[in-house]
């Protein structure tokens, strides 16, 4: 005696009992074929999602497994054409399905979107599935065997998660509210399956006339999400950090529940942390510039020298940074001049830089003959001496009258531990470094000899020191960024140090890459 088809039914036993079969296209139980019989059998006797797809009705028959993919379907699909029950699938599967009837190719796709009512809504769902035909002991096709995997949380997490990275990536270097609410709403733009439409409302700002969500409804302080389901779709309200809000009318094919809200809140978690870094990096910048120029204290000159000097922080870094000038007066009466940079921006760079001008300082008011390679040899004893944990470049040009009789240009006496040649302007517009040797960086070697270089500044020319900040760039060469400045303040005889100083540091684009330092001198008339 045969087994009766529908002895592996298990949990389904009612559900096959209460169908008609007789009624169905596929006729009465005793009437089916072996192949049909064999078919239901081995559906019903495994745990996989699987369903038959029988005749050219295709008939639905389908395991325990199945009915989790289908939801509310069941029972009502047992036994039934599988066009009455997928209408809102047929489009894609249909054809599918056919081309298997006729062709007996089987069929396989991965993650596919097929979107099912199988409850109240229509849903937003993925599967990885096959079709694969069922033959008779004639040979012919008597149905198709669909093996299902539904992947719907896979993608969506997937879609979900490169869109956070997206929106982390896209805010991580804005600088100002407007910049966030621009490159949010770009990315947030690129995921309209989740995020139909959306309004991001910063901080302060009133509400748009033409916004389509209208006023925020009243929510109670530490409440993260308010879900508004009343009118015309549903929409979900996020305080940011500030008072800010992010506002998103949701999909009408996702649950609004569980991961679907999870995933708005980490949206609103990083556009609110975006708009706190951007307060707490608006003062430590301001804070940064002010401790900058408190260190840099105003510069003292004579020899009736026009001098100015200027500081620009970096763009994108709100810490203290390592450039540093000067100018002093020897107890003999001459000038002199100092630039450096300390290696690093951060708080040990800028104790480093305070430490290294005042050594200067120090050295040159004790040194008998303070020429600017004494001075910057005994500023190398000194770091070492004291332990001042600082790699940094520095020029220092000594000024002094000259001693040749009736001839008013200034003598120039420097010495460069790695810095950049300063340049002179000379009275006729013409623009050259100073000659370009120099030693090796302060902090490196204490022995390290070191030597002064000479040359005399005409009358009315103008002397620049400056540290890298000022010449590189990150798409040219070194030289390249030099010979911008030479073209920059070429021609400019004329104006007066500060006005020089303003002329340049009004050339530079933005954002500036690096802190720069900027002293200039012209020579009297």
């Amino acid at each position: 005696m045969r087994p009766h088809p529908f002895a592996q039914a298990g949990a389904l036993s009612a559900a096959y009992d209460a169908v008609d079969w007789a009624a169905t296209p596929l006729g009465a139980v005793d009437d089916w074929s072996p192949a049909l019989r064999s078919a239901v059998d081995l559906t019903l006797s495994t745990r996989f999602p699987v369903t038959l797809l029988w005749g050219p009705e295709l008939v639905l028959v389908y395991n325990q497994g199945y009915t989790e993919l289908i939801d509310a379907k069941h029972p009502r699909a047992l036994g039934s054409r599988c066009e009455d029950i997928f209408p809102e699938a047929w489009e894609v599967i249909g054809p599918m399905l056919r081309s298997v009837l006729e062709t007996g190719v089987p069929t396989w796709v991965e993650d596919t979107y097929l979107p099912l009512q199988r409850s109240t809504f229509l849903e937003e769902c993925y599967f990885t599935f096959s079709y694969s035909p069922v033959r008779g002991e004639d040979g012919r096709i008597e149905g198709i065997l669909d093996i299902s995997v539904e992947t719907t949380g896979y993608v969506i997490t997937r879609r979900r998660l490169a869109m956070l990275a997206q929106l982390s990536d896209a805010l991580s270097s804005a600088e100002d509210d407007d910049t966030v609410a621009e490159r949010a709403a770009t990315v947030l733009a690129t995921d309209p399956a989740d995020l139909p439409q959306v309004e991001i409302r910063l901080p302060g700002e009133p509400v748009a006339g033409a916004s389509p969500f209208g006023p925020a409804p009243a929510i109670t302080e530490g409440v993260d999400l308010h879900l508004d389901t009343e009118g015309a779709g549903r929409v979900a309200w996020l305080p940011l950090s500030l008072g800010g809000m992010l506002v998103v009318r949701l999909s009408e094919q996702l649950e609004p529940t569980g991961l679907y809200l999870d995933f708005l809140r980490l949206i609103a978690a990083n556009l609110g942390e975006t708009l706190i870094r951007l307060r707490s990096l608006g003062a430590e910048r301001d804070l940064s510039a002010a401790l900058q120029r408190a260190l840099l204290s105003r510069p003292a000159g004579s020899l009736e020298l026009d001098l100015a000097v200027r500081y620009v922080p970096a763009s994108d870094l709100a810490q203290v940074g390592g450039d540093w000038y000067d100018a002093f007066l020897l107890p003999d009466g001459s000038q002199m001049l100092a630039i450096g940079d300390v290696a690093g921006h951060d708080q040990r760079a800028a104790a480093a830089m305070a430490q290294l001008r005042n050594l200067v300082r120090g050295v040159a008011h004790t040194l008998p003959d303070a020429t600017p390679a004494a001075v910057l040899s005994g500023l190398d004893r000194a770091i070492h001496g004291l332990e001042v944990e600082a790699v940094a470049t520095a020029l220092l040009v000594r000024v002094d009258r000259s001693s040749e009789e009736g001839a008013r240009p200034l003598q120039l006496t420097w010495s460069n531990a790695g810095h950049p040649a300063p340049l002179v302007l000379e009275p006729d517009g013409s623009v050259h470094a100073v000659d370009a040797q120099h030693d090796v960086l302060l902090g490196v070697e204490p022995s390290t000899p070191r030597r002064d270089l000479r040359c005399s500044l005409a009358p009315g020319a103008s002397l620049l020191l400056y540290t890298d900040g000022l010449v590189e760039r990150r798409d040219a060469t070194f030289d390249e960024g030099v010979a911008w400045l030479q073209a920059a303040v070429a021609g400019r005889q004329d104006l007066t140090a500060a006005e020089l100083s303003d002329h340049v540091i009004g050339q530079l684009g933005q954002p500036i890459a690096d802190d720069i330092a900027l002293l200039v001198v012209r020579a009297p008339q």
